[in-house]
């Protein structure tokens, strides 16, 4: 009975992104999703740097150190990619251009709040960034992270106690136990679970109520 990997996560998440859609990828576990998309599906990742259409992470030895993308990691093109300035790049996300974005979490409540960029009001953390603008622009929102902190406080929570992202933003939930949607008005709906793992132990782990139905 394990958890999901981080990439077992992000190749969870991949399957579930719809063709055709243009995806933007926040900066951690997100990054990997585009690594698990088929070449012969069409998603387009956008990345706030100004990059349309990345593709996987390069293979060893294949590394262009011109070609990043927001987090600064190395990226590879899709067919027809492009580059446009960051201006553009950031009317595409508050102009509801962009269909869905995927960020990693420090707490997600179960009305959709999320809280990613900082863990006190006091951190010395680099600024919210782009995260406030994709929480606020994409039309949805899932978020990739482990369902628990390294000493197993809860990262599922009924009201988030870290400095907020976004309100009620969050459409989904990827963690290393659970597949959860966040349902207005109910909160986590459980849609999928890690092999081996009951509802109960799932549940465990959580400061909110999971839902079946």
């Amino acid at each position: 009975m394990k958890p999901f990997t981080r990439d077992q996560m992000a190749a969870r998440l991949a399957a579930d992104v719809p063709e055709g859609w243009c995806v933007n990828l926040g900066i951690g576990i997100p990054t990997m999703v585009a690594n698990h998309v088929p070449p012969e599906r069409e998603v387009i990742f956008q990345s706030e740097n100004g990059v349309i259409g990345m593709g996987p992470a390069p293979a060893k030895g294949q590394e262009d150190p011109w070609l990043i993308n927001a987090g600064k990691q190395l990226i590879t093109l899709a067919k027809g990619a492009s580059f446009v300035g960051h201006a553009d790049s950031f009317a595409m996300i508050r102009g509801g251009h962009i269909d869905l974005c995927v960020l990693g979490g420090f707490e997600v409540a179960e009305n959709g709040d999320l809280a990613n960029w900082a863990t006190s009001e006091n951190d010395t953390a680099p600024a919210v960034g782009g995260a406030m603008d994709l929480a606020a622009g994409a039309k949805r929102l899932w978020v990739v992270m482990d369902h628990t902190t390294k000493d197993g406080r809860p990262k599922i929570v009924e009201r988030c106690g870290y400095p907020l992202t976004g309100l009620g933003c969050v459409n989904r939930v990827y963690t290393n136990l659970a597949v959860l949607d966040v349902v207005p008005g109910k909160g986590f709906v459980v849609r999928d679970l890690a092999p081996g793992w009951s509802l109960a132990e799932v549940q465990a782990k959580s400061a909110a109520t999971l839902h079946t139905n």
